[in-house]
């Protein structure tokens, strides 16, 4: 399974591109955000989703991890395939989406490409406990849990207490990876030893 791409753009189309990566041509699905900063012959990388179906293997590429991110949750949403989900990020930041869940906003996700209120309905309820919104004071929070709880694993297997980790991650930028977010702690740690 493809995961990730960096190459040079040979074209583009409506709604992707051809890379070229060490002279293999792959044409990317792109989402609109994307697309709109690609250019011609120029360097361009990509987090890959690869959708295997019977008659056909596509690859889904985002430049930004959290657009990514988001993507890949919302194919775990029965009834949502990659077309779709691509069409949403499109549409709507992974922030605004998580504030969207968090608030249980249908009326803004009914407004997405291809969601009606049955799909709003289905992807309220079934993303509800994956997606976290603003926390307390406006400060906005990671958006999907899994950086900060496998950071959090990473760290316990080192040897740290939650009460240090949990100390550690306060001041951590939102939307970072589970590197980062590791580097980013063990800095913190560091300090107070």
């Amino acid at each position: 399974m493809i995961g990730y791409l960096s190459g040079k753009v040979k074209f583009l189309f409506d709604d992707g591109c051809i890379l070229d990566v060490n002279g293999v041509g792959y044409k990317i699905f792109v989402d609109a955000q994307t697309r709109q900063t690609l250019t011609v012959d120029t360097a361009a990388e990509f987090f890959i989703h690869t959708a295997v179906r019977e008659d056909a293997i596509n690859l889904f590429g985002m430049a930004n991890r959290a657009t990514f991110e988001l993507f890949e949750l919302l194919l775990t949403v029965s009834g949502v395939g990659a077309k779709g989900a691509l069409a949403i990020v499109s549409k709507i930041s992974a922030a605004d989406f998580a504030r969207a869940v968090a608030r249980q906003e249908i009326k803004t996700l009914t407004r997405l490409p291809g969601v009606g209120k049955k799909s709003a309905e289905r992807i309220l309820l079934e993303l509800k406990d994956k997606v976290r919104g603003q926390g307390a004071g406006g400060r906005e929070q990671e958006i999907f849990g899994s950086a900060r709880d496998e950071a959090s694993e990473a760290l316990e297997a080192l040897g740290y207490t939650a009460a240090e980790i949990s100390a550690a991650f306060q001041k951590a930028p939102a939307n970072i990876t589970t590197e980062q977010l590791i580097k980013f702690a063990l800095k913190e740690l560091n300090r107070f030893a």
